[in-house]
């Protein structure tokens, strides 16, 4: 996994979870659904790149 593309995914991940926390504090139903979608974005990206250097030796 490259730094950058694991630096992507937890930007991701943390601006996901900040919309969604954001999104329950003003009752704002589709700004919690941005942000689920933007930390599972997120932690797929991280989940691809940690497969990818799996079967590398």
């Amino acid at each position: 996994m490259t730094a950058s593309e694991k630096a992507r995914a937890k930007a991701e991940q943390a601006v996901g979870k900040i919309a969604r926390a954001a999104g329950r504090t003003t009752g704002n139903t589709e700004l919690v659904a941005k942000g689920d979608a933007a930390e599972a974005m997120g932690k797929a990206r991280e989940n691809k790149e940690s497969l990818k250097g799996t079967g590398r030796r």
